[in-house]
C-alpha cells in the first residue's frame, strides 16, 4: 500500500492530466447530440435549404397536424347529425286529389306512400339539412342514408308534375305536404357532447429513398411537418435500437480528438505540459466552446455561428504560441462540428476564419491589434461564406442578409478578449503581452523609483534589456518578456545601492569596511531583497523568476577570490559566497543571465577594443557553461554562438569601437 502511495505521489502531476483529460471526454460525450435528425431539427418554414437533396433513410408515416385533427373532429362533430322519421300523413291531401280522375287520384297516392316511406325533409328550414349524409333514425335503428336520395319540394313538385298537368294543384298538394323527416335536437346534442376519436393519425407514408427537401427549396409547412416526422421517427427508431453505438463512437471521437492534443504539448510543448495550470487553461477553454456550442445548437443551431470560435486562437496566442494556438483551434472545430447540419461547411468556415484571426494577432504587441482582429475575422467569416457557397451554387444564402448576422455577433465577440484575458490572467497566474508592455513601461512606478534611487543600476538594466531583446528575437523566444525581466532583474539593489560599482560615486567603497564574507552576503541579498520588492508590488510570478535566476547559483569570484588569499591553506565554504539560485529554466531566462553577466563586466574594462569584447565575452559564457548554469533551459551550443556574436557586435557599437585595418 505504501509503494502504491509512494508511485501516486510522486506521478501525481500525470495523474492529475489524467484526471482533467477524462473528465472533459465524459462531459464533451454527455454533451454531443446523440440523434441523427440533428441536421433538420431546426429547419422551421420560409427557410431556405442550402444543402443538396435531403433523402429519407427510413420508412415512416407522416402524421396530421393538430390543427388537421381538430378540423377533423370538427367536420366528425358536424357529420353525427341526427334526424327521427315518423310515418308520412296523406289524409289532409284527400280532398286535393277528390278532383283528379279516380285512377290518376290512385296514382298520386300511391306516389306519395311511396315517397313518405323514402322520406321528405325540407332544406329550407336549418343548415344541418345542407350534409351530404344524413343520420336518420326509424324505429330506434339508426340508418346512414344520402341526402340525394330524400325529396325536398323541389323534387317533389317535380315528380307530381309528371303525374298531374294541373300546375295549381301541385302546387297546393306540395303546400299542405309536411316533412316526415325532421332534426332531432335531444338525440344530436347527447351524441355531440362526447369527443369522436380520429380513426387515423397518419395522412401519408414515406419510403426510404424518398426525398423529402431539394436544394434550394424554400421549406413549406408540408414539408416542415415530413420533416418533424422524420426527426420523431429516427429518434423513436434509435431509442429502439439503443444509443449505445452512437455513445461509443462519440466517446472514441472524443478521445481521438484530445488526446491528440495532449499528445501535442508533451511532445511538442513540453514547457506547457509540465504545468498542471497551463494545461488545465487549455483544457478548460476547449470545455467552455463545447458547452456553449451545445447550449446554442439545443434552441437554434442556425446560430452556431454566432458563437465566438474566434475567441480561442486569441486567448491562446496571448498566453502561449501560434502553433498551440491554431492546434488547439483545430480540435474545438471538429468536436463542435458533430452539432452542426452540414460538417464540411462549418469546418472550412471556421477553418479559413480562425487562421485568419491567428494571422492578425501574430503580433500582439497593441490593444489596437484586437479590433482589427474582429474586423479581419468578420471579413474572413463572409469571403469563406460567400466561397462555399458559390461552390455550391446556392446563391440565395449569398443574398439572404440574415445569414451574416452570426457572423457579425462573433466577430463582435473578439472584443471580449479585453477583459477575459485579464480574468485569466488573476486566476491562472499568467502574463500577457498587455501585462508585460505595461511593466516595461518606464513611467511605472516601481521603474521610476528604480531610475530616481539608483540611476546607474537602471542604466544597466536598460543596457541588459537591450541587449537580452536583441539576441531572444536573433535565436527565438519571447522577446517582450526577457525585455521586462531585465528591467526589474536589479531591483533589489535599491535596499544598499552603495555596495554595487554602478551607484558609486569616487573611489571608495564600503566594502573596505566589510569582511569579504559579509560584502559577499549583501551583494548576494540583492536577490532575495528584490524578490520580496517585486512580491510586494505584485510582479507576475514570471518576472520574479528572472530575478531569480540571472545570477543562477554562481558565485561572487571577487569576494571568493579575496577570502582565499586570506585564509590560504584552509578549507574554504564556497557556499557562503554562492547565489541561491535557482539556475535558468528557460531559454529567456539563460539570456537574460548571459547578458547580465557581459555587460556588468564590460564596465570593468581597461581598453575597449573588439579583442578585449570578444575575450570578455566569451570567458563570461564560457565560464557560466562551465558551472552547468544552462543545464535545465532549452538551449543549444549554437543559440549560444550566435548570442555571443549579437553581444560582440552590440558591446562595440556601445562603446563605439572601431575595428583596425592593417596599415
Amino acid at each position: 500500500m505504501n509503494i502504491l502511495f509512494t508511485k501516486i505521489r510522486d506521478k501525481h502531476a500525470l495523474w492529475y492530466k489524467g484526471i482533467v483529460f477524462a473528465f472533459c471526454v465524459a462531459v464533451c460525450t454527455y454533451l454531443l447530440p446523440k440523434s441523427n435528425s440533428s441536421q433538420t431539427a431546426h429547419v422551421n418554414v420560409g427557410d431556405v435549404w442550402l444543402n443538396n437533396d435531403f433523402i429519407s433513410t427510413i420508412d415512416f408515416l407522416v402524421k396530421k397536424t393538430n390543427a388537421e385533427i381538430t378540423t377533423e373532429k370538427k367536420e366528425l362533430k358536424k357529420q353525427i347529425v341526427y334526424f327521427k322519421k315518423t310515418p308520412g300523413n296523406i289524409s289532409a291531401l284527400l280532398s286535393n286529389l277528390s278532383n283528379l280522375p279516380h285512377n290518376k287520384a290512385i296514382d298520386v297516392k300511391v306516389l306519395l306512400d311511396s315517397v313518405f316511406n323514402v322520406g321528405i325533409y325540407f332544406s329550407n328550414q336549418q343548415n344541418i339539412y345542407q350534409d351530404s349524409v344524413m343520420y336518420i333514425v326509424s324505429n330506434n335503428e339508426v340508418v346512414l342514408t344520402k341526402r340525394q336520395k330524400l325529396f325536398d319540394k323541389q323534387k317533389l313538385n317535380h315528380i307530381l308534375s309528371q303525374q298531374i298537368a294541373n300546375n295549381t294543384v301541385v302546387n297546393e298538394i306540395v303546400s299542405q305536404i309536411q316533412p316526415n323527416i325532421t332534426y332531432d335536437e335531444i338525440l344530436s346534442n347527447e351524441m355531440a357532447t362526447e369527443d369522436p376519436e380520429v380513426n387515423y393519425i397518419y395522412k401519408s407514408k414515406i419510403v426510404k429513398g424518398d426525398v423529402l427537401l431539394h436544394k434550394n427549396d424554400v421549406v413549406t409547412e408540408e414539408q416542415s411537418q415530413i420533416l418533424k416526422s422524420y426527426n420523431q421517427a429516427l429518434t423513436e427508431q434509435e431509442i429502439e435500437t439503443s444509443q449505445l453505438s452512437i455513445i461509443i463512437g462519440q466517446f472514441l471521437a472524443c478521445i481521438l480528438v484530445l488526446g491528440i492534443m495532449m499528445l501535442f504539448l508533451a511532445f511538442f510543448r513540453k514547457s506547457i505540459f509540465s504545468q498542471n495550470t497551463q494545461v488545465t487553461f487549455i483544457f478548460l477553454i476547449i470545455l467552455l466552446i463545447i458547452i456553449i456550442t451545445s447550449i446554442v445548437a439545443k434552441y437554434n443551431v442556425n446560430y452556431i455561428y454566432a458563437v465566438p470560435f474566434c475567441l480561442v486562437p486569441i486567448l491562446i496566442r496571448v498566453f502561449f504560441d501560434s502553433r498551440t494556438s491554431l492546434f488547439n483551434f483545430l480540435n474545438i472545430i471538429l468536436i463542435c462540428a458533430f452539432f452542426t447540419p452540414d460538417k464540411f461547411e462549418f469546418v472550412f468556415i471556421q477553418l479559413i476564419a480562425g487562421i485568419g484571426t491567428i494571422f492578425s494577432v501574430a503580433d500582439m504587441g497593441k490593444r489596437s491589434k484586437l479590433f482589427v482582429s474582429a474586423l479581419l475575422t468578420f471579413v474572413f467569416y463572409v469571403l469563406a461564406f460567400v466561397a462555399y457557397h458559390l461552390i455550391n451554387n446556392t446563391p440565395l444564402a449569398i443574398s439572404n442578409i440574415q445569414s451574416y448576422v452570426p457572423f457579425l455577433l462573433s466577430s463582435v465577440c473578439v472584443l471580449f478578449s479585453f477583459p477575459l484575458i485579464y480574468i485569466f490572467e488573476k486566476l491562472f497566474g499568467f502574463v500577457s503581452d498587455f501585462t508585460l508592455l505595461e511593466l516595461c513601461d518606464l513611467n511605472s512606478p516601481l521603474l521610476r523609483q528604480l531610475s530616481q534611487k539608483i540611476p546607474g543600476t537602471f542604466q544597466h538594466s536598460l543596457q541588459v534589456a537591450n541587449l537580452a531583446e536583441e539576441a531572444c528575437y536573433k535565436i527565438g523566444g519571447n522577446a517582450l518578456l526577457v525585455r521586462t525581466g531585465a528591467m526589474y532583474h536589479d531591483i533589489g539593489k535599491m535596499s544598499n545601492p552603495r555596495f554595487f560599482t554602478e551607484n558609486q560615486v569616487g573611489e571608495v567603497s564600503p566594502h573596505e569596511d566589510l569582511s569579504a564574507e559579509e560584502s559577499a552576503q549583501i551583494i548576494i541579498g540583492h536577490v532575495i531583497k528584490g524578490v520580496e520588492i517585486a512580491k510586494e508590488n505584485k510582479l507576475p510570478e514570471t518576472v520574479i523568476d528572472f530575478i531569480r535566476t540571472h545570477h543562477g547559483t554562481t558565485t561572487t569570484r571577487y569576494f571568493l577570490y579575496n577570502y582565499k588569499k586570506e585564509h590560504e591553506g584552509e578549507i574554504i565554504n564556497e557556499d557562503l559566497f554562492r547565489y541561491p539560485g535557482p539556475i535558468p529554466f528557460s531559454k529567456e531566462t539563460a539570456i537574460l543571465m548571459m547578458a547580465d553577466g557581459v555587460e556588468a563586466s564590460s564596465r570593468s574594462l581597461k581598453k575597449y577594443d573588439a579583442i578585449a569584447i570578444d575575450e570578455l565575452v566569451d570567458r563570461i559564457i564560457n565560464h557560466q557553461i562551465n558551472e552547468n548554469q544552462f543545464m535545465n533551459a532549452d538551449i543549444t551550443f549554437r543559440d549560444i554562438n550566435q548570442i555571443k556574436k549579437i553581444f560582440k557586435k552590440r558591446l562595440m557599437n556601445i562603446y563605439h569601437v572601431r575595428i583596425e585595418y592593417p596599415r
